[in-house]
């Protein structure tokens, strides 16, 4: 990368307390590397915030980030400045096939990825196809808790603030969008993340799932894929982070996870 700012983080937050957290964890994820914090407290939805974000952004790397992960790998940027070498955008789940608004929909072994979540005092992950590993490649969409790009291919793409105008599906379409236009796709495996809140899939998104479909029907599959396993892909419970990290490795996630 030649730009004197290698990592540029976009983060949409009305939650100052979330957004503090946040920003403290990539401040010091990122602290051998020249990088900015961007702050979006006022986004129309995400797909404006990201867009306005990466207008301001002056690093090579793009990191579009929700508020509310925890990132535990302190080698987090030297493995994401190595793989966007060869890749344009990352992620820590997708799918290799995309068939609705649901990326998880096809199930494995299409999905792919592994992360964390918190409920109650419970750690659970949740563990998709991660084969090859650390990084499954010919992705074609990536879940938008974290999604980290080149900064060209980013604004090559953009994302789509007049058809995604709220808070559902900006992720799956900017993705999506990326990978129909040639760009490569990964999904990263070997990287610690906790996304400490679950998402909502009420009636707004299905309307943005309504929204995804027709935008892109001419390119999904008409037929669903072959023998799906089940979509939610295997789960493991953890009392406590330490041995969540002690576990994140291939040979667990290889014996743990319904792909063979």
């Amino acid at each position: 990368m030649t730009a004197s700012i290698r990592f540029s983080v976009v983060i949409c937050s009305v939650d100052p307390l979330k957004f503090a957290e946040a920003s403290e964890m990539y401040e010091s994820l990122l602290a051998a590397f020249p990088h900015e914090i961007i702050a979006i407290h006022d986004a129309r939805s995400l797909a404006e915030g990201y867009n306005r974000g990466l207008r301001q952004a002056r690093g090579g790397i793009v990191v579009f980030s929700h508020d509310d992960i925890l990132i535990l790998d302190p080698d987090f940027a030297r493995k994401i400045s190595a793989r966007l070498q060869d890749f344009d955008i990352l992620g820590f789940a997708g799918t290799r096939r995309v068939e609705s608004g649901y990326w998880w929909h096809v199930g494995i072994p299409w999905a792919s990825g592994a992360v964390a979540s918190i409920d109650g005092p419970c750690i659970y992950l949740s563990i998709w196809n991660v084969d090859p590993w650390p990084v499954v490649d010919g992705i074609q969409a990536i879940d938008g808790l974290c999604i980290m790009a080149r900064r060209e291919a980013a604004r090559e793409i953009g994302f789509d603030e007049t058809v995604f105008d709220g808070f559902h599906l900006y992720d799956l379409d900017f993705s999506f969008s990326a990978w129909r236009a040639g760009k490569k796709l990964g999904v990263c495996c070997d990287i610690p993340v906790i996304h400490t809140s679950s998402g909502n899939f009420g009636e707004d998104h299905r309307e943005y799932s309504r929204r995804f479909l027709a935008k892109h029907r001419d390119v999904l599959p008409l037929s669903p894929a072959p023998k799906p396993l089940p979509v939610e892909g295997r789960c493991s419970v953890f009392s406590d982070y330490r041995a969540l990290l002690a576990a994140w490795k291939a040979e667990f996630f290889q014996r743990e996870s319904l792909f063979r």
